[in-house]
């Protein structure tokens, strides 16, 4: 394993048996996995080049044994990571070998769903997509959408503020959730948010949506769900270049239009996608936009022809708008398909998540394309272009050589890129352990410190989810510190509490 977790603590690893038999007091049944064997299930998420057995695997029914995991993990000094479907790209559910693993996928019922208010509330086992299937009879739908959305639980997508290809125009989790229940490390359980819009003081519901894991374990989601809009039609854009892609991007939104979404392939991306879906893209173009405009009819009508004037502006080859929903499905099923696809060209894929300005789309693209030469790796571009959330998917096999290594190290220098031209290391992804050490090249040192000081005020032993988003940890009663000198704290003039 290249990327370094913590140092297990010998002590827990002595005391496993005991830990085991205490678990299964508190959730009888099958609910504690032991066994070497059927831990293999859990010992990596969608980052699989990277894998670790849990000291334990415990997958409780209802909230109470959550809290008593939690409580008695924390009396006995137990690190715990919290996991929902293992679908995350960061290592964000990558188990501790001295930690139990808390496995939410039994918490997967629709509780409420309430129309008059526009929101469902739901266990964090339920996928993303159950969400919309649970409302859409009545013409509702669940706005973001990753393309994991067909098996990611809606209790990951808060843990890494997850998007898709509606996020431009409907947001990304964070803007869709009204409310939360979760479960501190000392077992207190707390609600923040609601069915109502928003809650006064601090805004905590934001703070906990995107934590990774590392504030608490949340076990009840209301989120907002939308009415599906009269008409939605979209349109392929093929052009000789990447780069000119970028440009109509740029020039879309510089125009006032915001599509519902607007989605950008390169080539290989082209190609694979369509050798496996045979979603009627062009085969003969460098890049590819998909553009889907929705709302009333007539004004559909009019951003089609506002963004195919703007495409051939800006040097599109061919142009092909949906004429029916089938269709529109079909275009989208190729993208939403593109990192499987891309998997049957090439045997393993690293896939990366930075987000830079729209502006920096062509500098950005033509810096990755450089890269792939100097690593010697090839590179399929799927990324959701009209916020900039660029998803490289860097083509290595790990049975050569140092090829692991050497995409690793390619794709550090395209999220050293994104920062450079004044982006930042995650769109949706997270964190987790695969961004860990590259936080300072976006945050400077009293940066690193003000946020861990949150993380001891939510979890001051820091038992939850150790070992990710931080570089270096510090001890609570470190970053508390004063500094004294010469007998004067630094601004004596303020008032301490």
């Amino acid at each position: 394993m290249s990327v370094l977790m913590p140092k297990p603590s010998e002590a827990i690893l002595q005391r496993r048996a005991a830990i085991v038999n205490a678990l299964r007091a508190i959730v009888p049944g099958e609910g504690v996995v032991d066994a070497v064997n059927e831990m293999r299930a859990f010992e990596t998420d969608g980052l699989t080049a990277y894998r670790q057995l849990p000291l334990v695997v415990v997958l409780p029914d209802t909230v109470e044994q959550v809290a008593a995991v939690l409580k008695y993990c924390h009396a006995n000094d137990i690190p715990v990571v919290p996991r929902g479907s293992g679908t995350s790209l960061s290592g964000g559910a990558l188990p501790l070998q001295d930690g139990v693993l808390l496995v939410l996928s039994k918490f997967n019922r629709v509780l409420e769903i309430d129309f008059d208010n526009r929101c469902a509330v739901v266990q964090p086992g339920v996928t993303n997509l159950g969400i919309t299937h649970a409302v859409a009879h009545r013409g509702f739908y669940y706005a973001p959408d990753p393309s994991s959305q067909i098996a990611c639980s809606i209790g990951g997508n808060v843990a890494e503020n997850s998007g898709g290809v509606h996020c431009l125009k409907y947001g990304l989790t964070a803007n869709n959730v009204l409310g939360i229940e979760f479960v501190t490390i000392e077992g207190e359980i707390l609600r923040l948010g609601g069915k109502h819009l928003d809650a006064e003081g601090y805004d905590l519901l934001g703070l906990m949506t995107g934590s990774e894991g590392l504030l608490g374990v949340v076990t009840e989601v209301t989120v907002r769900i939308l009415q599906k809009p009269e008409t939605a039609r979209a349109v392929l854009i093929g052009f000789p270049t990447s780069e000119q892609a970028g440009e109509c991007v740029a020039a879309i939104i510089a125009k006032g239009i915001i599509p519902g979404g607007m989605e950008m392939m390169d080539r290989p991306a082209i190609l694979a996608a369509e050798d496996f879906v045979h979603a009627g893209y062009p085969t003969d173009v460098e890049a590819l936009l998909i553009v889907e405009l929705d709302g009333p009819a007539a004004e559909v009508d009019h951003l089609l022809a506002e963004v195919e004037a703007i495409a051939k502006a800006t040097g599109c080859v061919t142009a092909k708008v949906s004429q029916s929903d089938e269709e529109r499905a079909t275009f989208w099923a190729g993208r939403k398909a593109a990192f499987p696809a891309v998997g049957r060209i090439s045997p393993d894929y690293y896939c990366m998540d930075g987000t830079i300005p729209r502006k920096e789309l062509p500098k950005v693209l033509a810096g990755m394309k450089a890269m792939s030469q100097k690593y010697g790796l090839g590179v399929a571009n799927v990324f959701h272009a009209g916020d900039g959330n660029l998803h490289p998917l860097i083509l290595y096999d790990a049975n050569k050589g140092d090829e692991l290594h050497r995409a690793e190290e390619f794709g550090n220098d395209i999220l050293r890129l994104c920062v450079e031209v004044g982006g930042v290391l995650t769109g949706e992804h997270g964190v987790g352990v695969e961004k860990r050490d590259l936080m300072p090249e976006m945050f400077d040192e009293d940066d690193m410190k003000h946020q861990q000081r949150v993380k001891c005020a939510f979890d001051d032993k820091h038992l939850l989810n150790p070992g990710k988003v931080f570089p270096t940890l510090h001890r609570c009663a470190e970053l508390g510190r004063m500094h004294v000198h010469k007998g004067q704290v630094a601004f004596p003039d303020l008032p301490r509490f």
